[in-house]
């Protein structure tokens, strides 16, 4: 779901932004799934390209299939068989030791259940194969623009940043392998005798990696935000109305109580480190990105499904061109001091989509065509009244 989101965000601010080459970045930070699309960029891959890459062509030769993600860890599942034998001599020795304690003999068990469901590895081969083409590379040291996959060591619990010096001599597949390795969901990653899993898990944006090197324009994508369950609206009588198909979240499970926890969780950092950035680095302009909290769309769409993926990803471009548009008087001045300027006639252009097989059936509109209108008079209204007030026209 992040690298979706991602895709379709900046596709719509490769269109909007001019002197935004996503392709020519002085630095690259990624982390968990954004390590994906980071490594796509600084290999040279346009967000388009991503979007081919990642949401279509189905018959394309180096096309993503997320089902390369859901293939059983059966490395890890044989490693802990392996050691059920003498675990569970342990176990019954403890048990017997302790006058029958279930809990000792418990403990020593729990060692044999494996540490990650699926296969993490397709991950390396997939990257290692297509960054083997032309013009590409899976080797930090050759890449034109500096690159950081950001990881947690298991064992410490500290970030490394790989493609800094040192741990520069990682293949950048398997650093993406290691930062986007969910517990629970893949195995920790063995780079070099120690264990790495997902980066997210330390911090949520590591924007210190870029801001170390002295940037003065800062991009920052989070696709993953808490999703606010509760709605309310004007004419029904105050009463709670939902917009996804579950009453309460509880009632999606395990996984749906997961996503939601693990959200939350990063989301708060995130708030914290934003205002520490701010603080830190007063001259540097730092943008955020994020889903509304309210869209359902970001939360219940099934990634497994390839017309879910389409809708998703056109779902972010187009909400990202909303955004854009509602956010440009207060983007514009702070874009205009790194010499990028924001193209309204692209974001007012209704016939624009990102995903090809979407453009004929039109399955996703902004708004009305009423609201369309409403929206551009309001605009122009208060384009206006900012003129008036910067010329002294207004008290």
């Amino acid at each position: 779901m992040g690298a979706i989101y991602e895709i379709g965000v900046l596709s719509a601010l490769a269109e909007a932004l001019h002197g935004c080459d996503f392709n020519e970045a002085e630095v690259y930070v990624g982390v968990s799934a954004g390590s994906f699309i980071a490594a796509g960029l600084a290999n040279g891959y346009t967000p388009q390209d991503l979007s081919r890459l990642f949401i279509e062509d189905a018959h394309f030769e180096d096309r993503f299939d997320p089902a390369l993600l859901l293939r059983p860890a059966l490395r890890e599942y044989g490693r802990r068989i392996a050691s059920l034998p003498p675990l569970i001599a342990e176990a019954a020795w403890a048990y017997l030791a302790r006058s029958g304690s279930a809990l000792g003999a418990l403990e020593r068990l729990g060692r044999a259940l494996p540490t990650g469901l699926f296969d993490g590895d397709q991950i390396d081969r997939y990257l290692a194969r297509i960054f083997s083409g032309p013009g590409r590379t899976n080797d930090f040291r050759k890449l034109r623009r500096k690159l950081f996959v950001v990881a947690a060591e298991l064992d410490t619990g500290e970030s490394v940043a790989f493609g800094s010096p040192g741990v520069d001599h990682v293949p950048i597949s398997r650093a993406v392998q290691a930062s986007s390795a969910l517990p629970g969901l893949f195995p920790p990653v063995d780079i070099g005798g120690h264990y790495f899993v997902d980066g997210a898990l330390r911090k949520t944006l590591h924007a210190s990696v870029a801001l170390a090197h002295g940037v003065d324009l800062l991009l920052c994508v989070n696709p993953l935000v808490p999703y606010y369950a509760r709605r309310h609206s004007l004419g029904d009588g105050g009463q709670r109305r939902h917009d996804h198909p579950l009453e309460k979240l509880v009632d999606g499970g395990l996984p749906v109580v997961l996503a939601q926890t693990y959200r939350a969780i990063i989301h708060s950092r995130l708030d914290a480190g934003m205002e520490r950035y701010k603080t830190a680095y007063p001259d540097t302009d730092i943008v955020l990105f994020q889903p509304n909290r309210s869209d359902a769309d970001m939360f219940f769409t099934n990634l497994f499904s390839y017309s879910g993926r389409h809708r998703l990803c056109e779902h972010a471009y187009q909400k990202m061109r909303r955004e854009l548009w509602e956010r440009r008087h207060e983007l514009a001045p702070r874009l205009a001091r790194h010499g990028v300027t924001i193209d309204a006639a692209v974001l007012r252009d209704e016939k624009r989509t990102l995903v090809r097989s979407l453009r004929r059936r039109r399955q996703y509109r902004i708004d009305s065509a009423a609201s369309q209108t409403a929206r551009g008079l309001a605009a122009t209204l208060d384009d206006l009244q900012r003129w008036l007030a910067g010329h002294g026209a207004l008290t």
